[in-house]
């Protein structure tokens, strides 16, 4: 079974779509979190309409910012928690074992960015159980996780609390430093990581060999991220 997020940009274009369908063809999901849709509830269900063997649910964008989709296999038990313009939340049923999977989108405006932290670590204190969260965080840990410019230390420090108040671990990777690209080049161009996975000890124990890679650039200025679980 493997997760893969990738941050879509929009998908309101016939490259972007399909874009999409050929990631999904090429890494086969079992669950797969979409962010930055950029459509409505209805635009999405008919882009979920071409993709074969998916089950799912949306969360409509406001305007055309946002917008977010979780997809499962038809053969995945997979019921919904609560979802919000910035997150859904599903437990998962698999051989025997119950677990959470979170996808994450944060605030994207930095005066807003403590509404994620405070979003965190209120899904964090709804449960106990095994507990995975991917997606796009919009915000680095430390200053290594970006290339050009810069990142005040404070708004680091305020993800890495949140983090430690939650009982998470932020997940290794393999593949390329970072996940997004802003396009420019020479001095302009800045790349940081702002694609990842956080767990808890529980989520470990019950999939001890799950990794994190990062895969290669497709349609988007963010790179897709895959959680392979076992």
């Amino acid at each position: 079974m493997n997760l893969l997020s990738p941050n879509c940009r929009g998908l309101g274009n016939p490259d972007a779509l399909g874009g999409l369908r050929n990631l999904l063809r090429r890494e086969a999901p079992s669950l797969v979190f979409l962010c930055e849709t950029k459509l409505s509830g209805s635009e999405m269900r008919n882009v979920r309409a071409c993709l074969d063997d998916y089950d799912g649910m949306e969360v409509d964008s406001v305007g055309r910012a946002g917008g977010l989709a979780f997809l499962w296999r038809k053969e995945i038990n997979c019921s919904l928690r609560l979802a919000s313009v910035h997150h859904m939340d599903f437990e998962i049923h698999t051989k025997g074992s119950q677990w959470r999977v979170t996808g994450f989108y944060g605030w994207p405006a930095v005066a807003e960015r403590y509404l994620s932290w405070d979003l965190l670590r209120l899904l964090s204190s709804q449960s106990s159980d095994p507990w995975v969260c991917i997606g796009d965080f919009n915000e680095i840990l430390f200053a290594n996780e970006m290339k050009g410019g810069h990142r005040a230390q404070w708004h680091m420090r305020n993800l890495r609390e949140a983090i430690d108040d939650c009982e998470l671990r932020d997940m290794s990777f393999e593949g390329y430093d970072f996940t997004y690209d802003n396009g420019q080049e020479e001095e302009a161009n800045r790349q940081s990581r702002l694609d990842r996975v956080l767990c808890n000890e529980a989520w470990l124990e019950l999939f001890p060999r799950a990794r994190l890679t990062h895969l290669g650039w497709e349609w988007s200025d963010h790179i897709p991220i895959k959680l392979t679980i076992d």
